[in-house]
């Protein structure tokens, strides 16, 4: 059974996210712990936050005598917009991602295997939210970060030997950050923990994980 109080929480998890941002970066987020990244850009890092519904620099959340409903992320949520902020179609958006010009997306998930195939996207019967943008982001940028709770609430783990969910894409993941640590995913060669969040162990990862993975922390 995992133990909720070990570990990152949602905010510590982002800000470990942010950590992959360099400057000059322009940078897709996804719905949930992803949208909490932009508190946490490093100072002296310059990106530019890119949303598929048709906005190119999106400023933060606004305070509440600042909501303007005509400005949402891909999520629905209200945001802010900047001098420098550009809007345009969806399809122009689109071709931005399928261009390969987003460098990173920082995106949630329900499973990952070992070999980086992800499933974010639907739990059949249960939660169809539809694909979204999910597929094309994973096809067209250049590095995909997940972040996710290592486990489910009942205990079942997450990073896995294979997907049991529809995949929305195979072998797309590049980083895995989970409350219980950080863990790169290279091409052919499988999964590797390289950071321990505090007060966690390997044994303790290695009880709540089913997918393999090296040890390289």
């Amino acid at each position: 059974m995992a133990d909720e109080s070990k570990g990152w929480d949602r905010n510590q998890m982002a800000a470990r996210a942010a950590q992959e941002l360099k400057d000059g970066f322009y940078v897709n987020l996804g719905i949930g712990i992803p949208t909490l990244v932009a508190n946490y850009i490093p100072e002296g890092v310059d990106v530019t936050l890119q949303s598929e519904n048709g906005m190119l620099g999106m400023g933060p959340f606004p305070y509440e005598d600042e909501v303007d409903p005509d400005l949402i992320n891909a999520g629905k949520q209200t945001i802010t917009e900047l001098r420098r902020t550009s809007y345009f179609s969806s399809a122009e958006s689109f071709a931005m991602i399928r261009g390969g010009h987003i460098n990173i997306a920082i995106l949630g998930a329900m499973e990952v295997s070992e070999k980086g195939d992800l499933a974010n996207w639907m739990i059949p019967g249960k939660l169809v939210k539809g694909m979204g943008g999910a597929m094309d982001l994973v096809a067209g940028v250049k590095k995909i970060v997940i972040v996710m709770d290592h486990a489910s609430k009942s205990g079942s783990p997450k990073l896995l030997h294979e997907c049991s969910l529809p995949l929305t894409g195979k072998e797309v993941v590049d980083m895995v950050i989970t409350n219980l640590g950080v863990f790169e995913v290279e091409r052919g060669k499988g999964m590797r923990l390289v950071e321990l969040a505090p007060d966690v162990t390997v044994d303790y990862v290695k009880s709540l994980t089913e997918a393999k993975f090296e040890v390289a922390v």
